[in-house]
């Protein structure tokens, strides 16, 4: 495969409206392609099929972290300061080589440490969005996207829609016009919890689920009323089930997989993947190091997270699948053994059979490689070209003209 930028792609690095080591702290990022760009092989058949599709039907990231992070990740030190900084590097470059048309950029959320360790302080998420939003517009390839329209509208002129998302509603505290707020700047996703529990419910974390609570709900139906996407990726069983049933449109679990394959604490339920499709949901895939694992595999690689993604289709159907890869940019396996503690990893990914511990998910290591590489999966394993078209963005597309307003 060829190595080809999109065309809209003009060059732009994050703030190079600012002075390095003058305005801002110069950080050795990590490169994009640090472990190399992992392509699998098609017939020459196949790829015209791969072409094609791809000129034809938007690709949709419902999940990732399309940042960089630092070169040097020997001292926590030096990882720390890179986030408290608050200032994330998009990786426009990086972007520009993908096939994605529509990216759901989760930002900093569980590293959001810039005043407390603890993370999720509200005037540290809207520091997060407010920075980046100012590097966003201060570059045309990344269009800021609020409706289906800016997706398609996007994928026409070669660009990327950049759609801002909370991946959980801590932030918002005790306080539902805070997801008004939000949504007036832009957010078009917001997780009702973390792995953590809030004032909306319990995180997958926890040892007991009491379900969505009161303020839950009131907020469940705020975000039906604006129009924002609700996402339970991290929410305890219970607690997604409840916010699944009580809302009056559909939600996207945006990255996951199924206790079904690997039977972890942050794998969903056959019970929830049931409920999130009846009510005409969509569960998407994740890839982050050592979660859709599976005992066919004992490791984690492409092969493994779709049997995670062939598990829910087949228990769902294909209309109601698509993927969330959650990656990011840089050495994602030392950001999880980092920031274990922020990211609840030991609670929510332990597994009681012994696995190979990976370097990176070859094939899936960042969201470019990723976007190259499902829809080439799917054409090598004899999915229709209708089929793909679903997965890598249609059935996304459907339930958002339902939610967004």
């Amino acid at each position: 495969m060829e190595f080809k930028q999109k065309p809209a792609y003009k060059g732009y690095q994050p703030y190079s409206y600012l002075v390095k080591g003058k305005d801002y702290p110069d950080i050795d990022w990590q490169d994009w392609d640090w472990a190399g760009r992992h392509v699998l092989e098609l017939s020459e058949e196949q790829e015209a099929m791969y072409r094609e599709i791809l000129a034809k039907y938007p690709v949709i990231s419902l999940h990732d972290h399309p940042t960089f992070y630092p070169r040097d990740m020997s001292t926590l030190n030096k990882i720390y300061d890179s986030m408290r900084q608050g200032r994330q590097f998009c990786a426009y470059e990086a972007l520009a080589y993908s096939n994605l048309d529509c990216v759901f950029d989760n930002m900093m959320d569980g590293v959001n440490i810039i005043s407390s360790p603890g993370g999720w302080k509200w005037i540290d998420i809207i520091h997060d969005l407010g920075m980046r939003l100012c590097d966003i517009a201060h570059q045309d390839f990344l269009v800021q996207c609020r409706t289906v329209d800016d997706i398609l509208a996007a994928k026409a002129a070669g660009k990327i829609a950049w759609v801002p998302c909370i991946e959980g509603a801590a932030c918002i505290e005790n306080e539902v016009d805070r997801i008004d707020i939000l949504y007036g700047l832009g957010v078009r996703l917001l997780g009702v919890t973390y792995s953590e529990s809030n004032a909306l419910g319990n995180g997958l974390k926890e040892d007991n689920d009491g379900g969505l609570t009161k303020f839950g709900k009131a907020c469940v139906e705020r975000m039906n009323q604006v129009g924002m996407l609700i996402d339970v990726s991290h929410c305890g069983q219970k607690t997604a089930y409840d916010a699944v049933m009580h809302s009056k449109k559909p939600i996207i679990a945006t990255h996951l997989g199924a206790k079904g394959v690997w039977n972890i604490k942050r794998m969903a339920s056959d019970e929830l993947i049931k409920a999130i499709a009846q009510k005409g949901g969509v569960v998407a895939i994740e890839a982050a190091p050592h979660t859709t694992m599976s005992q066919t595999r004992m490791t984690h690689d492409i092969d493994s997270v779709m049997e995670h993604f062939e598990y829910v289709k087949n228990m769902v159907g294909i209309d109601h699948v698509s993927f969330g890869v959650d990656c990011l940019y840089g050495d994602h396996v030392g950001v999880h053994h980092a920031f274990a503690a922020a990211l609840s990893t030991g609670d929510t990914a332990k597994s009681t059979l012994p696995y190979e511990e990976v370097p990176f998910v070859k094939y899936l290591e960042n969201p470019t490689e990723a976007s190259w590489n499902i829809p080439r999966w799917l054409i090598k394993h004899g999915y229709s070209e209708e089929e793909i078209a679903k997965v890598i963005g249609g059935n996304a597309i459907r339930v958002l003209r339902e939610v967004w307003a």
